[in-house]
């Protein structure tokens, strides 16, 4: 397998007799942007918190920057960046403090903590701000701020989990500027979305659906192979002819 790349065999997931995750095999290249699309209850969430590491899969195997999951959970930690939709920053410290907990939570080698410091800072948009309470922060400028302090250590693999849900559009916008930034450095983003118009942002997608991903590749050939013009028409498409199919 690629080093700096996803791969996952067969992975499955159970709570009990609820099947979340049902036998995902995909594989992600080093510098692509995966999106993974699909209604709440799909499965995208639980898989992400697999590939993070958080937790174990049922039966199957997911590696991480060639790392398993499941037996090398640490080295799976220092190798990825993590955001989730509920930002994970402490409202009540200032960007500054927010910036400095997490360096020393991600391991930042002392020496490079204040160009990382900047460099957090200058994606956020945040220059003359570094005092301000974290809470005083609109949700998009927030948004920006964790994605920095997620990326703090340099990780080759970033997990976005719903990252802009509740952002307004250019704020959203704005954000996958810096995906793709992100991206053409060669890192891996693999982030999970219900909006339509971020799907059209990723190189490649998976369609989930009740645990399954049912549709696999870029958002072009997902339109083409079903004469659909968005990917709304696809999303809802597929979802319908899986629940005809099930009844």
């Amino acid at each position: 397998m690629k080093t700096n790349s996803v791969e996952l065999v067969q992975l499955t997931k159970r709570f009990g007799d609820y099947v979340a995750v049902d036998q995902v095999t995909l594989e992600v290249s080093k510098g692509e942007i995966f999106g993974f699309l699909g209604p709440n209850g799909a499965g995208k969430s639980t898989t992400i918190r697999i590939l993070c590491g958080l937790l174990a899969p049922s039966s199957g195997t997911a590696s991480v920057a060639g790392f398993d999951v499941a037996s090398e959970p640490e080295k799976v930690h220092e190798s990825i960046g993590y955001m989730s939709q509920k930002f994970s920053l402490y409202d009540d410290l200032t960007i500054e403090e927010n910036i400095d907990f997490f360096s020393g939570i991600y391991g930042v080698p002392r020496e490079k903590r204040a160009d990382r410091k900047r460099y957090a800072i200058e994606m956020a948009g945040l220059q003359g701000s570094e005092s301000l309470l974290t809470r005083t922060l609109p949700g998009g400028l927030k948004q920006r701020l964790a994605l920095g302090c997620a990326i703090l250590h340099e990780p080759p693999i970033v997990f976005l989990d719903e990252p802009t849900s509740g952002v307004d559009p250019i704020a959203r916008r704005a954000f996958w500027d810096l995906i793709y930034r992100l991206s053409e450095a060669g890192q891996t983003v693999f982030v999970t979305t219900h909006y339509m118009d971020e799907a059209e942002y990723c190189h490649r997608l998976a369609l989930m659906y009740k645990g399954k991903m049912i549709s696999l590749g870029t958002p072009a050939e997902m339109k083409r192979s079903m004469g659909k013009a968005s990917m709304e028409e696809v999303f809802v498409e597929s979802i319908e002819r899986e629940e005809a199919a099930a009844r």
